[in-house]
Formats: structure tokens, C-alpha cells, sequence
């Protein structure tokens, strides 16, 4: 993990190309002009580095949306990103260069929302991602929940989807059913069923089968924590078994 994120950062790896502000960041830390133009011969932009590098800079405007110190931002998305300790001071720099950026936080969402458009998944990863960073000082601020709703927004995501990935974050009086996406009117057996669907399509291991980066892996292993704490409260408000 640690040389197919950072080792691509440096050196000749830093030629593969992002393009858009994201490419542009990157290019502001490394010292590069990073390209993206139709026909490069760097082929599509590698996964891994283009989904820690849109949370990195999407953390970072949300860090200027709401104030919060970008300390504690930092050592949030390190909990869920490897980094070596000679690269901390490098994340730190992102962090202050996409808070510095005259793009928007729109302009970062989109360029992802267009990458992983084909993978919803992968995107509400992020949102997870975001949403794990905005809770870094153990609260999810008015101000970060509406940035949070916006990114959702922009990456395509319904209402009701927000509210239901918002829900394995932010307590809610009906948080568990809101999590599993199911309705209080199922039966037993209907809520078994659908509790092991929802299992099956959140399981890391499918994660891993769609070869997408250690990040969005770990990200998995938390939301499916999330579900099974959500389904052992249904489980015993109707003493199921």
C-alpha cells in the first residue's frame, strides 16, 4: 500500500497523469505541471491515487468549510490511509494546498464523481471516508453535514441515499433500520434476508475482488461493522435469533 500510493507521488511515478485540480495539486506538491491530455501515453489515471488524493482534498475544504484545525483532519484521514512517517509532512502540505486552491470543493467532487461514476460504491466510500474526517473532533458540525450533502449532491447521490449513509454516522433515533435501508413494516424473516443481502453487497471482500485500494477496503470493514452494530439492535428489539 505504502509504495502504491506514496511511491507514485515521486520521482518519475509522479508523471502518471490526473489532470483537472486534482492533477493540479498534486502537481503543486511535486514540483510538476501534471498533464492530462487525450492520447497521453500515461494511460488512465491509477485508482488508488486519484481516490486518496480526491479525499485528501475534499477533507481539506471541508476543514475550511467549517474551521476546524487541520491537525486534526490530518491525523482523521491517516486513521484511514497508510502513510509512512517521512510522508506526513507531505499529506500535511496537501491538506494546506487544497485548502488554498481557488477551486472549489465542487470542482474536486466533480472530477470524482465523473471518475467512479460507473462505481457508486466507490464514491459512497468516500462520503464514508468524509464523513470518518469530519468526526475527528468526536462531532459532525451543521456546516459539515451541509458540505457532506453537497458532495452527495454532486456525486449523484438521492436524498434518501445521504440520509442513509449519514445514518452510520450521525445518531439517530431511528439509525438502525435507516442504516440497513429497511422498513420497520418487514417481517422477521424479510429483515433476515435482507440484513444478509446487505451484508453480502457491503462485505470488503468484494472490495477486494473489484481491485479497488487498500483505503476503500478499510473504509468497507468500518461501514460493515456499522451494519452488523444496526442489525444486533433490530435483532434485540424483536428477539431474534
Amino acid at each position: 500500500m505504502i509504495q502504491s500510493i506514496w511511491g507514485k507521488l515521486s520521482g518519475a511515478g509522479i508523471g502518471l497523469a490526473l489532470g483537472g485540480p486534482i492533477g493540479a495539486l498534486l502537481g503543486g506538491v511535486a514540483g510538476h505541471v501534471l498533464i492530462d491530455r487525450e492520447g497521453a501515453p500515461f494511460g488512465k489515471p491509477p485508482r488508488d491515487v486519484l481516490f486518496t488524493m480526491g479525499l485528501v482534498a475534499l477533507a481539506a475544504k471541508m476543514a475550511k468549510a467549517d474551521g476546524v484545525v487541520v491537525d486534526v483532519e490530518v491525523k482523521a484521514f491517516e486513521q484511514i490511509v497508510e502513510v509512512p512517517e517521512n510522508e506526513h509532512p507531505r499529506v500535511q502540505r496537501l491538506f494546506e494546498l487544497a485548502m488554498q486552491t481557488s477551486d472549489g470543493f465542487e470542482s474536486y467532487a466533480r472530477q470524482i464523481g465523473e471518475a467512479f461514476k460507473e462505481e457508486p460504491a466507490l464514491l459512497e466510500d468516500v462520503l464514508d471516508g468524509l464523513f470518518h474526517i469530519a468526526k475527528a473532533d468526536e462531532a459532525v458540525h451543521e456546516a459539515e453535514y451541509i458540505y457532506l450533502k453537497n458532495v452527495a449532491t454532486i456525486f449523484s447521490f438521492s436524498e434518501t441515499d445521504f440520509e442513509r449513509i449519514a445514518a452510520r454516522h450521525v445518531t439517530r433515533a431511528d439509525d438502525p433500520y435507516l442504516i440497513l435501508k429497511a422498513d420497520r413494516s418487514m417481517s422477521d424473516d424479510e429483515l433476515k434476508r435482507h440484513y444478509r443481502r446487505t451484508v453480502a453487497e457491503n462485505h470488503p471482500d468484494r472490495e477486494i475482488a473489484r481491485g479497488l485500494p487498500p483505503e476503500a477496503v478499510k473504509i468497507a470493514t468500518e461501514r460493515l461493522a456499522t451494519i452488523n452494530a444496526a442489525w444486533e439492535r433490530i435483532a434485540a428489539e424483536r428477539n431474534l435469533r
